[in-house]
């Protein structure tokens, strides 16, 4: 018997980027939450709870600031990025502590749900 096999993307038709986004943030979170448990039962933890290489995270989406879509990001937090064209969300996690592991974690599961909704979000970070 043989099965097809699909890929199914959510449909942004009906739902507010404000849905889309607090589910981002969620799974942004949930995301540092499970790194931070492995992290800490792998490694005993430290003194200051979490990976000690200090950095930022954020997610970046190429769209024209003032389509329709690009108001409704901007009014969730998004700002103009220094590239032309970009919006971009730090820390969406908001994560308070400095791990760029954390921060990395948080903007990947964040830009993942963006592009189950057919968004085109990709995590960027440095190091501190």
């Amino acid at each position: 018997m043989l099965t097809e096999t699909k890929t199914i993307t959510k449909s942004i038709e009906g739902v507010t980027f404000a849905m889309v986004h607090a589910e981002a943030v969620h799974a942004a979170k949930k995301a540092v939450a499970d790194l931070l448990e492995k992290w800490t039962a792998q490694t005993g933890g430290n003194e200051y709870g979490e990976p000690m290489y200090c950095g930022f995270a954020w997610v970046d989406v190429k769209i024209r600031s003032n389509s329709k879509l690009g108001q409704a990001m901007q009014a969730q937090g998004f700002r103009k990025s220094y590239q032309a064209g970009y919006l971009q969300l730090w820390d969406p996690a908001e994560h308070r502590g400095q791990s760029m592991d954390c921060k990395e974690a948080g903007a990947q599961a964040y830009a993942e749900v963006l592009r189950e909704y057919g968004i085109n979000a990709y995590m960027g970070s440095r190091a501190d």
